[in-house]
């Protein structure tokens, strides 16, 4: 497949981290069929952070699974840094979301008997790798955590575990950071910390992001919104509107639902 080149907001022109041509996920078969995504084209460019929201069982979750090769398309094709993911086996795939992406979810799954330290590097020494000390301190730092390296999950504030989670996804540079749902378990003060991260992120240091989040006020971190309905893109704004104008277009497409 044939890829075009895209400038970015920090100015260079690159390959999108992540393209969806034609993306459609089905459940069951005959009559029972269920359409959880139908024909969705998108592009991720380098250097933004894009929301993705919708009504319940709109496709944002399938979207992003689909997206991170954790689950494979019925049709259509996922490009991960122009790579196309269908024509990977179970292997190569796991090598390719290893090394090119991150992956934060809702439930921090950290390793209740590691330190922040230990769950950190556990990716890369599962891969075979031993990351050096300076580098998983410099991790924790970009998080604002250097002084809790020693600490385990059950000594640590549900923000500062979901900032461990994103210093993890973090440690091998993946091309695209996919966040679901990344401040749904959190208070309102340690969201605004995890979302000013990861825009931080962003903005500091070029990493892509996708963020499924069902929270206006998060969406409104985003460069732009993907709104679903349906398994399609149903509408698109730019999170700078604010939350209110999001949350306006997302109940819309709710009632229309």
């Amino acid at each position: 497949m044939t890829t075009t080149n895209t400038t970015t907001r920090h100015g260079t022109s690159t390959v999108p981290p992540v393209r969806l041509r034609s993306l459609t996920k089905r459940y069951g078969t005959g009559d029972r069929a269920v359409t959880a995504l139908d024909d969705v084209t998108l592009d991720f460019p380098a250097g933004t952070m894009t929301a993705v929201m919708g009504p319940s069982g709109s496709g944002k979750s399938t979207l992003l699974h689909c997206a991170a090769g954790i689950d494979r398309p019925s049709a259509g094709e996922v490009l991960i840094g122009g790579t196309e993911l269908g024509g990977l086996d179970e292997n190569a795939l796991t090598v390719l979301r290893r090394d090119r992406i991150g992956l934060v979810f809702q439930a921090f799954n950290l390793v209740s008997a590691l330190t922040a330290a230990q769950n950190v590097e556990l990716p890369l020494r599962l891969a075979g790798s031993r990351p050096s000390a300076d580098e998983v301190h410099a991790a924790l730092a970009a998080v604002g955590l250097a002084d809790r390296h020693g600490h385990r999950p059950s000594e640590l504030s549900g923000g500062q575990q979901q900032r461990v989670a994103i210093a993890r996804a973090m440690i091998a540079r993946p091309a695209v950071l996919f966040a679901d749902e990344p401040t749904g378990a959190l208070d309102s003060t340690a969201s605004r910390v995890v979302l000013r991260l990861l825009r931080d992120l962003v903005d500091g240091r070029g990493q892509t992001v996708v963020m499924v989040t069902h929270d206006p006020a998060a969406a409104a971190y985003a460069d732009r919104v993907l709104l679903l309905a349906d398994g399609r893109l149903a509408d698109e704004l730019a999170g700078a509107e604010g939350a209110e104008a999001i949350a306006a277009r997302t109940a819309a497409l709710e009632v229309r639902s």
